[in-house]
């Protein structure tokens, strides 16, 4: 998948620009994003994905304009349980290596995991 770094994506906190490069956090949801794609092939009407995991080794800086290539492979898939592996580049630039995890779980399942936690 690919993601262009616009301005809104910088590191920023409470209204103040750290950094004019992409966050951190940014790179995290366009990965989540990115290794999701698997789960729809995965699950049934009645299911869904849920995260488990995510971790970033934010190696290089991306600049606002430049487009993120961001390449996932399946990893290891046990159960109901995803592993993917991640690198995301800017043309030859690493920008950062990781994981994430997802399981597939019933709605209803989730849903009662909510619930439960919202008590």
């Amino acid at each position: 998948m690919t993601y262009l770094v616009k301005r809104e994506d910088v590191a920023s906190f409470q209204g103040v620009v750290v950094h004019n490069v992409c966050a951190t956090f940014t790179l995290a949801r366009e990965v989540e994003w990115a290794t999701r794609q698997y789960i729809f092939d995965l699950r049934e009407d009645d299911e869904e994905g849920i995260g488990t995991f995510l971790s970033i080794n934010h190696q290089a800086p991306a600049f606002v304009g430049e487009e993120l290539v961001i390449e996932s492979t399946v990893e290891s898939l046990q159960g109901h349980e995803l592993i993917c592996a991640y690198i995301i580049r800017v043309r030859e630039r690493v920008i950062a290596t990781g994981k994430t995890g997802q399981k597939v779980l019933k709605k209803e399942k989730i849903q009662a995991i909510f619930n439960l936690s919202n008590q």
